[in-house]
């Protein structure tokens, strides 16, 4: 957290002050568990910033947990690519990376305890029965045939699925708990299941996994977490959370607090949603600009101060909500316009000749209007420059204040322009407009008191080929989730590639380096798509949220 920062507060940590006053707790010690099945998107960074954030202000720690309990859906891409999304982000875990397949061992010892006090069986009916047998919200469950089976027997057929000896899906064990409960989650839940797959931590070694809800509260006590922040879908989990720590013997018990989860207008924020975008190629990967994934706003052009300054102004409540996507935009927008340089890019450039201009003149371009810091840069004013296609009419009216066929306009950071008459081609299209410049106005107004109002940018004579990915929202409605089927609500236009011209001091930018192109927004250099002869420029927003205009015109 940089010094303007705010440190936030809100429910949670009013809980921590109460338990450090009370001395219930000493030293605070969170955690950060994704599963490694997918990216972490703005949702995960909102806990991210939570857990961690905790960890930094009370001076405790956070671990880097993997709750890697399901090899068929985990990758080790996906561990990857968390590490770097949390490091990007500005946060460090304490100590080694923590991953719930260190604790297989442990974990199935608890199981076979829980068998051993009649708190747990094996069952033997299919996915669908045990569906069936659950009940629904106003009914009660009943109870398996298989329920009442021996302490000796459940160990035995237990013992059987670790050897492998028992088909996937032919048997699983259940917590013993109520099949009454008016908790679905406690009608003798699933704890352990059979999988024949290789994981990514433990290679072959089981062929049993533990559920989740069994898993993870099991971890955070091995752990020591005081406090174990989960969002609202996992309010009814805590009674299973608590039961299992209740009735196994382990000397640590954290509590469970949830709050709610972030709900973005124009996104999705389901791993199963993203990744059908992924898998069917609606988006160009997770790490697409369009996609809400933290490896998608990097590649845009986010910046980690931008995300950490959005999850502390939506606040961490227990209601529900959908926060508008200009608030995010907002964060980047008020950051960039600080710390991103100025430079100049043409998307559709049509061709001004200075008609009065026989040499070429240099000037200084300055990098920040409002930093002197960011010091200036050469250029040159040439015969030959290039303009946008939409900052020239022949004929206007007053409120276009941009060139027009026998008026003036000020180029950005250099001379006043006069077009006196345009080439056009066959077909009507301008190719070229004849101009002439007033060497006296560099820097200052004309002299003899006319007023120019419009500002056009421009580049010169050996500016660069580049393309520009405009990226607006990937999805048309502000609840795209809510569609009976979501893909039907994909923006046609979420994305436009233009080739146009850029200065040519861009031609050292970085891979991810903003700027601020004068007039058009800002955009920084794609790491994926870039190369030597064709740089890729992604727009990250706009210079003002155009799309909330448009939407409420």
């Amino acid at each position: 957290m940089s010094e303007n920062e705010i440190r936030p507060t809100n429910f949670i940590r009013q809980i921590i002050d109460e338990d450090l006053a009370s001395g219930k707790h000493t030293h605070i010690q969170t955690r950060f568990p994704p599963e490694p099945n997918g990216y972490l998107h703005i949702g995960h960074a909102k806990s991210i910033c939570l857990n961690f954030g905790i960890a930094r202000d009370y001076k405790g720690k956070c671990n880097l947990r993997f709750d890697d309990t399901n090899p068929v859906k985990e990758d080790i891409e996906y561990v990857d690519s968390i590490k770097q999304d949390v490091t990007w982000l500005g946060f460090n875990w304490d100590g080694d990376i923590r991953y719930s397949s260190d604790y297989f061992e442990t974990l199935h010892a608890y199981a076979v305890e829980l068998i051993e006090k009649g708190l747990a069986y094996v069952d033997e009916l299919s996915a669908d029965e045990i569906r069936e047998y659950r009940g629904t919200l106003t009914a009660p469950g009943k109870e398996s045939p298989y329920r009442n089976r021996t302490v000796e027997e459940n160990l035995a057929l237990f013992e059987k699925m670790r050897l492998g000896e028992i088909p996937e899906g032919k048997a699983c064990l259940r917590a013993k708990i109520d099949m009454a409960s008016s908790f679905i989650v406690m009608r003798d839940p699933v704890i352990y299941r059979i999988k024949f797959a290789d994981h990514h931590q433990t290679g072959s070694k089981w062929c049993i996994y533990p559920m989740y809800d069994f898993t993870h509260c099991i971890s955070d006590a091995i752990e020591g977490i005081t406090h174990s922040i989960c969002t609202l879908e996992f309010q009814d989990n805590r009674r299973l959370y608590d039961w299992v720590l209740d009735n196994i013997t382990i000397d640590c018990h954290p509590r469970q607090y949830e709050f709610s989860r972030l709900n973005l207008e124009y996104t999705v924020m389901s791993k199963r949603k993203l990744n059908q975008l992924v898998m069917e190629n609606h988006v160009n990967g997770w790490d697409d600009p369009r996609m809400p994934t933290i490896s998608g706003l990097r590649r845009r052009g986010y910046t980690p101060a931008s995300i950490r300054e959005f999850c502390s102004r939506i606040g961490v409540t227990k209601q529900d909500n959908t926060v508008e996507m200009s608030a995010l935009e907002a964060c980047i927008r008020e950051d960039l316009n600080v710390n991103a340089p100025r430079a100049m890019a043409v998307l559709d450039p049509v061709k001004i000749v200075i008609e009065n201009l026989s040499d070429d003149i240099a000037i200084k371009l300055t990098n920040h209007p409002n930093n002197a810091d960011m010091g200036t840069r050469d250029a040159l004013f040439t015969k030959e420059i290039y303009i946008d296609r939409a900052d020239f009419k022949e004929e206007a009216n007053k409120h276009f204040k941009r060139l027009v066929l026998g008026k003036e306009v000020r180029l950005r950071n250099a001379f006043v322009i006069k077009a006196i008459n345009v080439d056009k081609d066959e077909q009507g299209e301008i190719t070229a407009i004849y101009c002439t410049y007033d060497p006296e106005t560099l820097g200052k107004d004309p002299a003899d008191g006319r007023k120019v109002k419009g500002v056009i940018h421009w580049v010169n004579r050996d500016a660069l080929s580049a393309k520009f990915y405009l990226y607006e929202r990937l999805f048309s409605v502000p609840n795209p989730g809510a569609a009976e089927d979501f893909l039907t609500t994909i923006n046609p236009d979420s994305l436009i590639i233009k080739q146009g011209l850029i200065e040519p001091s861009l031609k050292s930018a970085t891979s991810g380096q903003t700027f601020q192109f004068e007039r058009e927004g800002y955009f920084c250099l794609d790491e994926k798509f870039s190369t030597e002869q064709m740089p890729v420029f992604n727009r990250t927003v706009g210079l003002r949220d155009t799309w909330s205009e448009s939407n409420n015109a």
